[in-house]
């Protein structure tokens, strides 16, 4: 494809609420050279023309079909709820357009299989938004191991918080969604598995694992309300394994928000020195984070500055910053016929991990 601009639609946007609104439309507004908005559809006619006027979009869209059917549109951006994903990405991929999915790519790994088979089938480019990987700080210690910083990588142990699955929930709606473990959005696929697509873009893939998947609070109540919502999805994960490279791995992810701000801990150990990279909360595609190392004799860990080449004169806020480096490699992508933005395959691959997860943590061994 050779457009000087490529047009997008947008699939689920909600002023002031969704996260396409809060990242994707700042994301790509930021890429102006590369991307034009051509409009949004939601659930209904009126619903998307609200959207469009305030953020000021030339079409709303009746539905999604018109916007999958419309010739000037080259890409549809699928950033409804993950229930919906595989039946948007299957009809704008049915229709020849390229497709950016938000993660997870789809309501587990079957769903996730067949979206990418069809992509590949029709000879279109689909982008998973894993952002986390392109993050300017996870390239940077990807770069600083691999030139060996710390020698050898021994070992690496991750501890984060979730955010959400913390027993209280803003609302009912986003709650009751969130806390069904038939959903596909859950602790495990969202947080967890946004920040194991950055760890396995620094360390290397996984290569065996074992899991504990553990519902602690079995209801969760909305703020304001006090109205008591069942919950059946983990708000503990633990997995434990070993990289393709040897190293252990060690990931515990806590539901809820840290009491001070630290809520991510991710240490890397190896022969010549650590590592250790810090975030306010465990969802790594959509904080600030910070990176310390010591080596050698040092006894204290010294801060490393990510260097300004690594923020590709895009923005600096982490959560519509890494969405428009998604989209930069995309455009790339398009372009030049390369594959630098993760897609619908290394999604497939993550979906795998997650569902090992799940199935391993059904395998017990007693004492």
């Amino acid at each position: 494809m050779t457009a000087s601009r490529f047009r997008i639609g947008i699939a689920g946007l909600e002023p002031g609420r969704s996260w396409a609104a809060r990242a994707h439309v700042p994301a790509l507004r930021a890429l102006s050279d590369s991307f034009e908005i051509a409009g949004a559809a939601n659930t209904s006619l009126e619903s998307a023309q609200r959207a469009a006027a305030e953020i000021g979009l030339p079409k709303a869209y009746t539905n999604v079909a018109e916007l999958v059917a419309d010739a000037e549109v080259d890409i549809v951006a699928v950033t409804v709820k993950v229930s919906h994903h595989f039946e948007i990405a299957k009809a704008a991929i049915e229709a020849g357009k390229h497709v950016y999915c938000e993660w997870p790519l789809g309501n587990g790994l079957a769903e996730a299989e067949e979206i990418a088979a069809l992509a590949k089938a029709k000879g279109v480019l689909g982008v998973v938004g894993t952002q986390a990987r392109v993050a300017p700080e996870i390239q940077y210690l990807k770069q600083l191991i691999v030139d060996g910083f710390v020698g050898e990588v021994l070992s690496t142990t991750l501890v984060a918080r979730g955010g959400g699955w913390g027993g209280i929930v803003p609302d009912k709606k986003n709650g009751a969604y969130l806390l069904d473990n038939a959903s596909g959005a859950t602790m495990l696929t969202i947080p967890v598995g946004h920040t194991l697509a950055g760890l396995t873009e620094v360390l290397g893939p996984i290569a065996q694992l074992s899991s504990v998947l553990a519902t602690r609070r079995t209801a969760a109540v909305v703020a304001g309300t006090g109205e008591t919502l069942p919950v059946t999805t983990a708000d503990q994960v633990l997995v434990s394994g070993v990289l393709v490279s040897g190293a252990p791995i060690s990931v515990h992810y806590v539901g809820g928000m840290p009491r001070d701000g630290a809520g991510l801990l991710w240490e890397i150990n190896g022969t010549q020195g650590d590592i250790r990279v810090k975030g306010p909360f465990g969802h790594a595609q959509l904080v600030p984070l910070t990176i310390e190392a010591a080596r050698g004799d040092e006894k204290a860990f010294q801060r490393l500055e990510v260097p300004a080449s690594y923020l590709g004169g895009l923005p600096s806020d982490p959560a519509h910053g890494n969405v428009a480096r998604n989209y930069a490699r995309m455009a790339r992508d398009l372009r030049d016929g390369t594959r630098t933005a993760p897609t619908f395959d290394d999604a497939v691959l993550l979906h795998r991990v997650i569902a090992a997860i799940e199935t391993a943590a059904t395998h017990s061994i007693e004492p």
